[in-house]
């Protein structure tokens, strides 16, 4: 008698633990919660490598990254300014592809 007292205090508690499990899943458009930590360092990496090339103006470029792909974008003096900064964003460990939205100064 006593388990059907339980029972829908038992089907609630299953199904949040569903919903927040489903929460944490991947899909197409949205990372995991693993993956927007991993695409977080992996920024900061990018970001750090382009701080520390001597050539490169690091704040001119900015960095976005999503499930371990690389988005380059602003606007830099040069196209070898372009071509080290993808480059240099893909020789970071992490780094699944990079896409380069960078545009020349005018």
């Amino acid at each position: 008698m006593k388990t059907r007292q339980f029972a829908p205090a038992l089907m609630l508690a299953v199904a949040a633990a569903l919903v927040t499990m489903a929460g944490c899943t991947a899909s197409p458009k949205q990372a995991s919660a693993g993956q927007y930590i991993d695409d977080t360092a992996i920024t900061t990496k990018v970001k750090a490598a382009i701080f520390n090339d001597p050539s490169l103006k690091s704040a001119e470029i900015n960095v976005e990254t999503f499930k371990g792909a690389v988005q380059l974008s602003g606007f830099v003096n040069s196209q070898a300014d372009i071509q080290r900064a993808v480059a240099v964003a893909g020789g970071v460990s992490g780094v699944t592809s990079v896409k380069n939205d960078m545009r020349l100064k005018k």
